[in-house]
């Protein structure tokens, strides 16, 4: 179903809109100069990250395809069903975000790395695309989300207030940087949800989060899976769920 084609049907007038906040975060991402050729003998094999590996990778709450509970509701309005699973995305992922936050440090995680060869860059105020400690990054992009829910004209709460035009594009916009949060932890402190045993919610939550992404346009295969010179890690994590019949192929 594709979210933007439903948006004039669902909308009736726009809202007017609110006082300005802050520059909305834009980023970009940044490969990773390659380290100096190594002799052939010297050179080790590349390991699989843990999450690809079994059993971690069949970890789950639920059984079963993810698209059944991604579905529309019958007599439920697609803007408050995209709204409320964003705002609970956003919640479930900065708990979980908060549990690991002090293995997440600027002298642990120097840059939002997210693959082998691929870091996340930040476009300052300047329009310069920067490298950001990865706390400084997610402490960016949940502030600005959390402004933006608690934004009556963004996301509007009150009987009869429409959402703005603007809304489709903004969670479009949310959800790509949800999805690096999703990606940098993966990357970087899934070691650490293992200790805490933990994988089994993270990668439902996950799994959720790209079900219901790929339902409604809201995430694009560029963002999940990069470029073949900088790919994304869970970009094989997506394709290893669908190959088990846990997201649509």
């Amino acid at each position: 179903m594709s979210f933007f084609n439903n948006l004039g049907r669902s909308m009736t007038r726009s809202s007017q809109r609110g006082a300005k906040r802050s520059p909305t975060p834009t980023s970009a991402t940044s490969e990773v100069p390659p380290s100096p050729s190594i002799p052939q003998a010297q050179v080790a094999p590349v390991q699989k990250p843990l999450y690809l590996c079994s059993p971690f990778v069949e970890a789950a709450l639920v059984k079963g395809n993810f698209k059944t509970i991604v579905m529309l509701p019958k007599y439920v309005d697609i803007m408050e069903w995209v709204a409320v699973n964003i705002f609970d995305f956003y919640n479930h992922l900065n708990e979980f975000y908060g549990v690991i936050s002090e293995c997440c440090t600027q002298q642990s995680c120097k840059t939002m790395s997210a693959g082998t060869n691929l870091s996340y860059t930040w476009i300052n105020q300047d329009r310069k695309s920067v490298h950001l400690p990865a706390s400084t990054y997610i402490d960016y992009v949940m502030t600005w989300i959390q402004n933006l829910l608690d934004d009556e004209n963004s996301f509007p709460t009150r009987s009869g207030q429409d959402f703005p035009p603007s809304f489709p594009s903004t969670v479009k916009h949310m959800y790509r940087q949800l999805l690096r949060v999703f990606a940098h932890i993966y990357h970087a402190h899934f070691n650490q949800l293992l200790h805490l045993r933990s994988e089994p919610h993270f990668n439902s939550l996950f799994a959720h989060f790209l079900a219901f992404g790929r339902e409604y346009e809201l995430l694009e295969v560029k963002d999940i899976k990069g470029v073949p010179t900088a790919p994304v890690g869970i970009g094989a994590l997506w394709e290893k769920w669908k190959g088990m019949g846990l997201l649509e192929a």
